[in-house]
């Protein structure tokens, strides 16, 4: 009967070995990378507005006004909602670093709202709040510290802009007369932060669905004329389209949606551009279900991740071919130069990408 050596012997019999017999040691193999939940403290919080400024900095707005900030990796979050904003949405944040952000509340009428803190959080000013009953804000976008837009779903039959050029301290509404008309039923979706996006000192692009057709808009003048394209996502249902852009230059881009119905397939969940958004090429592979989210991930080529309810995804092609790497519910990701991706989604999910 062989004797069965314990750890401690087989660390012996090892050591007795000659070193010239001893097998060659081999260096252990890096960890794939990976979602690390951190604890929020906010089980009751969906979170579907996101800005990541570092590994260690990141902001969350989502639902009964809630704003988090963290500044040590996700080891803490501190509450910093606006005080009074309970009753609203928030849907997207907008960071320039640790002190200074922009959050959206969204729905109609007065509950499209625009806030700003220059103190990470401590005090917040409401520096927009909508007055037009048939506006709806969905998404905001800067494409500098001073320089950004939000858009609403159409007013008198066209998307409606919003301009800042003080880094959110007001807001003007762009003239329509640059807008295409949009289609009939057609909308933005609310879903991640992500339904406007910029790239670079002027680009901007704007997803749609709800409509026969699903479609992107680019502007390249900061939002006063735009350009339309269709894309091969799900279309002709009030639940389908485009929920996210992500541009990783004013050329390459990558758009995700389907149907965000649970019991619903979405076999064309995603596309890419080559050209800044005027032809979309679907994915040879897509996600496997419908995507709310999607980032670059810092200082590659061609890797991104895509994220939904079901799970997150990696294209390491440009986004031809995707593969599920994770089935966590996330509704928004975001990356900072630094490679912090964060991903963030309902009962106060909010993870850090670990390399």
């Amino acid at each position: 009967m062989a004797a069965v050596l314990g750890a401690g012997a087989l660390l012996a019999a090892a050591a007795a070995v000659p070193a010239q017999a001893r097998a060659p040691e081999r260096p252990h193999p890096r960890p794939a990378p990976h979602w690390r939940l951190t604890d929020t403290g906010a089980p009751g919080v969906r979170f579907r507005g996101l800005a990541a400024v570092s590994r260690d900095t990141a902001w969350v707005a989502g639902t009964g006004g809630t704003v988090l900030r963290t500044t040590d990796g996700g080891a803490h979050w501190r509450d910093v909602s606006p005080p009074g904003a309970a009753d609203l949405e928030f849907r997207d944040v907008e960071a320039f670093d640790a002190r200074r952000a922009v959050v959206l509340a969204i729905g109609e009428g007065e509950a499209s709202r625009i806030y700003r803190t220059d103190d990470g959080g401590a005090t917040w000013t409401e520096t927009f709040r909508n007055t037009d009953a048939r506006a709806f804000y969905d998404c905001l976008g800067f494409f500098d510290r001073r320089h950004g837009l939000a858009v609403s779903d159409p007013v008198d039959g066209a998307f409606r802009i919003l301009s800042t050029g003080d880094g959110g301290r007001t807001w003007r509404v762009l003239p329509a007369v640059g807008m295409p008309a949009a289609l009939a039923g057609e909308a933005g979706f609310a879903a991640s932060g992500q339904c406007l996006v910029t790239s670079g000192p002027r680009d901007v692009w704007l997803a749609t669905g709800g409509a026969a057709r699903a479609r992107v808009l680019h502007s390249a003048d900061r939002g006063h004329t735009w350009r339309a394209a269709d894309t091969p996502l799900p279309a002709g249902d009030p639940a389908k389209g485009v929920f996210a852009l992500a541009f990783r230059d004013r050329a390459d881009g990558l758009a995700v949606g389907g149907d965000y119905r649970a019991d619903q397939a979405s076999p064309r969940a995603a596309a890419g551009t080559a050209d800044g958004g005027r032809s979309w090429r679907p994915a040879a592979t897509p996600p496997p279900a419908y995507r709310s989210g999607v980032a670059w991930l810092p200082h590659t080529r061609a890797a991104a991740l895509a994220v939904g309810p079901t799970g997150t995804d990696l294209t390491a092609d440009g986004g031809r071919t995707w593969r599920t790497v994770d089935t966590g519910s996330y509704d928004t990701v975001d990356c900072a130069p630094d490679r912090g991706c964060w991903a963030a989604g309902e009962k106060g999910r909010v993870a850090r990408l670990e390399h």
